[in-house]
């Protein structure tokens, strides 16, 4: 079943615009074959190149069908002020495709996001906001990247094109991507596998493949919890996402950082294919998933290159820095600091859940909510102590003076409360927990809140 290339169909390859490289079915994206990396004997693994998109990413699809469709609609016209959240792609692809047409985009952002997709957004032209928030945002959320979006949006001039909940994310694919998969695999593939971000990829290719064969099996590939891979979402942040419909996939698989980072390095040096971890992850959860069969043909989508994560990459692939040198971003002493906190993610000695959180709560534990005021005042656990973070050690004086007393750190989503603990702990505190999935998890289970 192997397919053969066809090195003449583009033809001179000259266009009168930039806008013009986007990919459609006659002039698709690479589709490239494994040949190294591939655990399997029988089956057939090909990758798809998204960076070949004109911006670097498959989220060029996407920015460039929402404009259109906002365009024949006439929601926006030249001069328009545009407002996106992003995790740095869709505000790549956005920002340039505006740049064509005129507009203007403003995207806040994680400050989680690697410092190279940042400092490429400002480049670019966008405005760029940098915020606290996940790496990937999440809908839903009263505050973060998303929650800042709506708000600007809300101001004169400024529209939203929101990729998390327009239908053009999940269109732009059916109408490209699906198509081009279908016609560069002669009909043949039979398993389709895509990362999970938006899900628009995954909906709308799926989508289109299986309108021709209902056989073709799809795919999505997700982090575990506390992930380190930019553009994608666990499935406690897959479940706040609007596109996300496990019924319709045929299956899911979990990867982990250590895994899509070991696979990510081994593209790169043995495949000589420059893929980013993200990329890496959608194809480990292919080899997790897919069974070694002579039937099988395996198509897997790659977002983007390894270009813009060195940031993350020193993080996560050994030997990235020299004999005596440390990140290019953080100090050893911060490392050592991240490492800690990332450690106590699931110790039970440092978390809790929610139901065991409620059950400290009726017994009587100090409530330490770490957020902003602003943030605490929305909606907070009804008896909770507001001290933001980085004011703790100012405000030591508020905390019960018996160190044996239980106390429960929280925050939104669970993150910044994980150092609170730490810093409880160290000031002697025994019975410190961080509750798991923050504010967000406690309301998402049904528990009242109080404002103030």
């Amino acid at each position: 079943m192997v397919l053969q290339s066809d090195r003449t169909a583009l033809g001179p390859r000259v266009y009168d615009s930039m806008l013009d490289l986007l990919p459609d079915v006659d002039n698709p994206t690479p589709l490239v074959k494994l040949n190294r990396v591939t655990p399997y004997q029988q089956t057939e693994v090909y990758v798809k190149l998204e960076w070949y998109n004109p911006f670097g990413s498959v989220k060029d699809r996407v920015a460039a069908s929402m404009i259109d469709e906002a365009q024949i609609e006439g929601t926006i016209s030249r001069g328009q002020l545009l407002v996106e959240a992003t995790s740095g792609n869709t505000g790549l692809g956005l920002t340039m495709v505006s740049n064509a047409n005129r507009y203007s985009v403003t995207t806040p952002l994680s400050n989680a996001i690697p410092e190279e997709k940042r400092d490429l957004l400002r480049f670019f032209g966008a405005e760029v906001e940098e915020l606290e928030d996940d790496l990937c945002p999440a809908p839903g959320a009263t505050e973060g990247a998303i929650a800042r979006a709506t708000e600007i949006a809300e101001a004169p001039g400024f529209h939203m094109l929101n990729q998390y909940g327009n239908e053009a994310n999940p269109m732009a694919h059916y109408r490209t991507t699906g198509p081009e998969v279908w016609k560069q695999t002669g009909g043949q593939v039979t398993h389709f596998v895509a990362g999970l971000g938006t899900c628009g990829t995954i909906n709308g290719a799926g989508t289109y493949l299986k309108e021709r064969r209902p056989t073709i099996e799809v795919i999505g590939v997700h982090p575990s919890e506390g992930h380190d891979i930019p553009g994608v979402r666990s499935i406690r942040q897959l479940r706040q996402t609007r596109f996300f419909d496990p019924g319709s996939y045929d299956a899911l698989a979990e990867i982990d950082n250590e895994t899509a980072y070991r696979l990510c390095a081994r593209l790169n040096r043995e495949e000589s294919i420059p893929a980013g971890p993200s990329s890496a992850m959608a194809l480990a959860g292919a080899f997790s998933t897919v069974p070694d069969s002579p039937a099988s043909m395996v198509v897997v989508i790659l977002p983007d290159s390894s270009l813009k994560y060195t940031s993350s990459m020193r993080r996560h692939v050994p030997g990235m820095n020299g004999p005596g040198q440390s990140s290019a971003l953080k100090t050893k002493h911060e490392e050592l600091l991240d490492a800690m906190v990332e450690n106590t993610r699931s110790n039970p000695d440092f978390t809790t859940g929610i139901a065991e959180a409620r059950e400290w709560i009726g017994a009587g534990a100090f409530i330490l909510d770490v957020r902003n005021r602003a943030d605490f005042a929305k909606a907070h656990v009804p008896g909770a102590w507001n001290t933001p973070l980085l004011d703790l050690p100012g405000r030591t004086d508020e905390l019960p003076p018996d160190r044996t007393t239980p106390v429960l750190a929280i925050c939104q989503r669970g993150n910044i409360s994980l150092s609170a603990v730490l810093f409880l702990k160290s000031l002697g505190y025994t019975n410190a927990r961080s509750i798991r999935g923050g504010t967000d998890a406690w309301v998402e289970e049904g528990n009242p809140t109080s404002s103030i």
